[in-house]
């Protein structure tokens, strides 16, 4: 059997005398003898029944699969987790999603490290399994592409999985009775996809579609579509391409497409998440990319998508305009986007949007650029006395620019749940959850719950909530998040104290306990580190490997 340059890898699982009880074994799953002589390749599903986000996926693995076939390759579909952050948001399961998201890289590099695959499509759906994908693809470095596994139509009344949690805090305040909740349950979430509005999965498939990682306007197609299906084929038959070109992600994910994707995760109005995973693939890829990056970047880039949570429309109204293909050309037009950047594609960014159209007359999803909804980015890394290694905030404009009030102190998510449900926390309060970071909580849980509570009860601009956690893509309101150091290591997060003053300014980009720094300094002498919480296992594993969440908690960073 002839070794050639597309069966790089595996050639070496299946030819020759010596490789007899492998090829064995692979006729057992369905190979047949031409089948060794073509290049392998592996279809990473996300698929699992534990989430509507990855439901309809082993559907798209075998339209990938396909796609490689008809393309002259022989196609291996394999599986890798999934966990929900919708179903596991509030309560301790919520520790594992960040877990998650190394699992998946993890499970990804073993088994096509160990079966010797030529190139690999991985297929993901709920949030995490994109970056996880995308760092598994780029340790690997082979010829690669990732699908997105698609949004989710809107609930009844353009409801989606958020409209549920702002309904819990709308109930706490008596807004929303029994029925009604019951109700806003029942309709939300009607089937396959991953939650609606520009949270961190749409947002996460934006960022990899400006990365160049999957197809033009993979990021842009309902989970339950011909569209999406005809993407799955579509990327069979092009990681094929790439493996003839030997076209692989280091030749793909430079420093200018990392660029590329932070500004089109501000344009379209991003999660807070995409901070922290492109600072993780970007580890991932040998790229050196920091915090302050995208503050240099969003000094230029406006926001110009009005899309959900703080904005009125969904990723399918977005999608009916024509997706991000057309705001993509109008950043390149305009120098923002880097067009000689490699895609998946085999052409350059330039390339393959040459021939895109614009978007239709009358439309208001995406704003024109001289009349942006905010001038530059929603993103802020904040800095000072409260987070001299950064932290992240999602400031739109609509809540304010600046904010000042009382710590009101929580060391967990769930009290802090409690004290906003139970009208403890009242206006000029500053929520400040700690013992969520990567180490403390360990996981960095989302906070979905009480960011949902405080806008549900209509206190969205009286309340500012900080945390060394994270947010859902979902929240909105004054929050900042990824307050670095975190509390468990012993950053200043973890010596507030109820009543001190804390200031938020979005504009000076800072993050002050408004308190003398002979004070922090004494309270800092007096911490002492509290005991993991998680002595065996995954968590505490995780704990121990993980880095700060302002190097995109990373548990390779040796």
């Amino acid at each position: 059997m002839a070794n050639d340059k597309t069966r790089k890898f595996s050639s070496l699982i299946v030819d020759g005398v010596a490789q007899a009880p492998s090829r064995a074994m692979l006729h057992a799953v369905g190979f047949s003898d031409d089948d060794f002589k073509k290049p392998q390749v592996g279809i990473a599903s996300t698929w699992s029944m534990v989430t509507p986000c990855n439901m309809h996926i082993n559907k798209l693995a075998d339209d990938a699969a396909r796609g490689a076939d008809s393309a002259g390759g022989k196609s291996i579909i394999f599986n890798t987790i999934t966990v929900s952050d919708g179903i596991s948001m509030g309560t301790p399961g919520m520790r594992y999603s960040l877990v998650s998201r190394e699992v998946i890289a993890d499970s990804i590099e073993t088994v096509t490290g160990a079966q010797g695959f030529d190139g690999v499509v991985a297929i993901g759906g709920c949030d995490k399994n994109m970056p996880g994908c995308m760092i598994g693809l780029s340790r690997l470095d082979r010829p690669s592409i990732f699908v997105y596994g698609g949004t989710i139509k809107p609930g009844a009344k353009r409801r989606d999985i958020v409209s549920v949690f702002e309904a819990v805090g709308g109930h706490a305040a008596g807004k929303v009775t029994d029925a009604e909740l019951k109700e806003v349950e029942d309709t939300a979430i009607p089937g396959p996809g991953s939650c609606g509005g520009m949270y961190t999965a749409n947002t996460m498939a934006s960022a990899i579609e400006a990365l160049g990682m999957s197809l033009p306007n993979s990021s842009a197609q309902e989970a339950v579509s011909y569209d999406k299906e005809e993407d799955c084929v579509r990327a069979g038959e092009a990681v094929m391409n790439l493996i003839e070109k030997d076209i692989k992600p280091s030749d793909i994910m430079s420093r200018k497409s990392f660029e590329n994707a932070i500004t089109v995760v501000i344009a379209i109005g991003g999660s807070t998440n995409a901070v922290l995973h492109l600072l993780a693939m970007a580890h991932a890829a040998n790229v050196k990319l920091e915090l302050d990056d995208f503050t240099r970047i969003g000094k230029k880039v406006p926001v110009l998508a009005d899309v959900k949570p703080s904005g009125k429309y969904l990723m399918s109204e977005l999608i009916e305009i024509g997706g991000i293909q057309p705001l993509m050309k109008v950043l390149l037009d305009v120098g923002l986007l880097h067009g000689d950047c490699m895609t998946v594609t085999g052409k350059t960014m330039a390339e393959n949007l040459a021939d895109v159209n614009p978007y239709p007359e009358g439309q208001d999803i995406i704003r024109k650029l001289e009349d942006p909804i905010k001038k530059d980015s929603h993103l802020v890394v904040l800095y000072g006395n409260l987070a001299p290694t950064g932290a992240v905030a999602k400031i739109s404009g609509k809540e304010g620019l600046s904010f000042s009030g009382n710590a009101r102190v929580f060391e967990s998510e769930e009290s802090a749940l409690e004290a906003i449900l139970d009208g403890t926390v009242v206006k000029n309060d500053v929520v400040v959850i700690r013992h969520e970071g990567p180490v403390g909580g360990p996981g960095m849980r989302e906070m979905l719950s009480p960011t949902g509570a405080i806008m549900g009860k209509g206190m969205g601009k009286d309340v500012a909530l900080i945390t060394d956690g994270r947010f859902s893509g979902g929240s909105h309101g004054f929050v900042v998040g990824h307050v670095t150091p975190e509390a468990a290591v012993g950053g200043p997060i973890a010596i507030i104290k109820d009543g001190d003053g804390i200031t938020i300014d979005a504009e000076a980009r800072t993050l002050n306990l408004n308190i003398p720094q002979e004070e922090i300094d004494a309270r800092l002498a007096q911490w002492t580190a509290p005991p993991p919480k998680e002595n065996r296992g995954i968590l505490a594993k995780y704990a121990r490997l993980v880095s700060s969440a302002s190097e995109g908690a990373v548990t390779d960073k040796f």
